[in-house]
């Protein structure tokens, strides 16, 4: 796996920036800025997941704000 792999991961590549910077989530295949929707950890945040399952954090992309800006593409190296 490459790129972000874990929550230290997420949290290095984010502490450089201003707290108060929106996010977008961006997506490769069409590419398409979203709204970060939620963050939820299971097992911990689910009613019906094996409390010893091992804890894995997931991001959930929310609505389509339109298509991915052309310096965001590029920014991200998806060029």
């Amino acid at each position: 796996m490459n790129g972000i792999a874990t929550v230290g991961d997420l949290v290095a590549a984010l502490v450089t920036h201003d707290p108060d910077t929106p996010i977008c989530v961006a997506t490769r295949e069409h590419p398409a800025a979203h709204i970060l929707a939620g963050v939820a950890c299971t097992p911990d945040d689910a009613e019906h997941a094996a409390p010893t399952d091992p804890p894995i954090v997931w991001l959930g992309i929310g609505d389509r704000l339109g298509d991915l800006p052309a310096h965001a593409v590029d920014a991200l190296g998806w060029t």
